[in-house]
């Protein structure tokens, strides 16, 4: 223990527990970098896990890429803050990597049932993410978790298929032409 400090042991304390007392008065010594830990872009993978739990997120899978569980944690607080919104069940969508067409009972052309929404959704992967079957079910399970409880919702998974639209829409013009040139 420091000579500067004096103890809070009573006279009669055993060595072993003078020791005791010397090794944790040195505790504070020991570097604890709270910013970098509690930052979801700064936090080490391996403890990343820990940051989620303390956030209350609910569902938590190793296979996710290492973007999708950042941008979990980075809008733990916002969606907790909104549960309950629409704007919620976007923010979901957004830290898995999608986007959402969200449509209510009250948007729809007739009105739909009162308390239930429309739900489009595109997964991109976000940070190489693909969207199987699991990953589309996990982000599922946390629109349940984050939508009205009252509502209910229908649910279509959309594809994101720029290139391959462009591929075919290069490519018809020649299968055409070839077309025309056999029958002549």
């Amino acid at each position: 223990m420091s000579k500067s400090c004096k103890s809070l042991l009573p006279p009669n304390s055993t060595p072993q527990e003078r020791a005791l007392e010397a090794t944790l008065a040195r505790i504070s010594d020991v570097p604890v970098p709270l910013r970098q830990l509690y930052n979801a872009d700064t936090c080490p993978i391996n403890l990343l896990p820990w940051l989620a739990w303390q956030l209350s997120i609910d569902n938590w899978k190793p296979y996710w890429s290492e973007a999708v569980r950042r941008a979990r944690v980075r809008s733990a607080m916002t969606i907790h803050r909104q549960k309950g919104t629409a704007k919620s069940v976007k923010d979901v969508v957004a830290a898995f990597g999608g986007s959402i067409l969200l449509r209510e009972w009250w948007q729809k052309t007739p009105m739909g049932a009162p308390h239930t929404f429309d739900l489009l959704m595109t997964l991109t992967g976000a940070g190489g993410q693909t969207a199987t079957a699991a990953f589309v079910d996990d982000v599922i399970a946390e629109v349940n978790r984050t939508k009205p409880v009252r509502s209910h919702f229908t649910f279509t998974q959309g594809t994101h298929t720029q290139t391959a639209i462009a591929i075919v829409t290069g490519l018809r013009p020649v299968i055409y032409a070839r077309l025309n040139l056999t029958e002549a």
